[in-house]
C-alpha cells in the first residue's frame, strides 16, 4: 500500500506544471510572427499642398519579399474623392508593384485619405495613407 501512495504521489508531481517545465516563460511569445510578404516602400505619405481643381496622384510602391508570386486582389479607396490603379498582373518574388492613389483636389483646406489593399497573401486588409493640404489657386 505504501508503494502505490508513493507511485501516485511522483506521478502527480511529474505531471504539476513545476516538474514537467511548462510553466509560462516571461516574454516568451506563444505565437510566432510570420514575415510580411510584402515590403512597402512607405506606407504613409506626406504630399504637402496641392492646387485646388488638380488631381493629384499618389504612388505606394512594393516589393514581394515572398517565395511565390503575390496578387493585389482588392484596393478600396476610403472616400468616393479618391480613385485607385494598381499592378494587375501577378508579383513575381523580387519583383516591384504599385498602388496608386487619385485624390480629386477640389475642396480647399487640410485632408488625410486612406486606401485598402488585399492581397493573395493576406484577407486582412494593408491600410495606405496620405495627407496634404489643398490650397486654392
Amino acid at each position: 500500500m505504501k508503494k502505490l501512495k508513493v507511485t501516485a504521489l511522483l506521478a502527480v508531481l511529474a505531471c504539476s506544471p513545476f516538474y514537467a517545465n511548462v510553466l509560462p516563460s516571461v516574454g516568451t511569445p506563444v505565437v510566432s510572427v510570420l514575415a510580411d510578404a510584402i515590403k512597402w516602400k512607405s506606407e504613409s505619405i506626406e504630399v504637402g499642398n496641392i492646387p485646388q481643381g488638380k488631381p493629384k496622384v499618389i504612388r505606394f510602391e512594393f516589393t514581394n519579399t515572398s517565395n511565390k508570386p503575390i496578387i493585389i486582389e482588392n484596393v478600396a479607396p476610403s472616400c468616393g474623392c479618391t480613385t485607385a490603379n494598381y499592378t494587375k498582373t501577378p508579383i513575381l518574388p523580387g519583383k516591384v508593384g504599385f498602388v496608386e492613389a487619385s485624390y480629386n483636389a477640389a475642396n480647399a483646406g487640410p485632408f488625410m485619405k486612406t486606401v485598402n489593399v488585399t492581397t493573395s497573401d493576406s484577407k486582412t486588409p494593408k491600410t495606405l495613407s496620405f495627407k496634404g493640404t489643398v490650397v486654392a489657386s
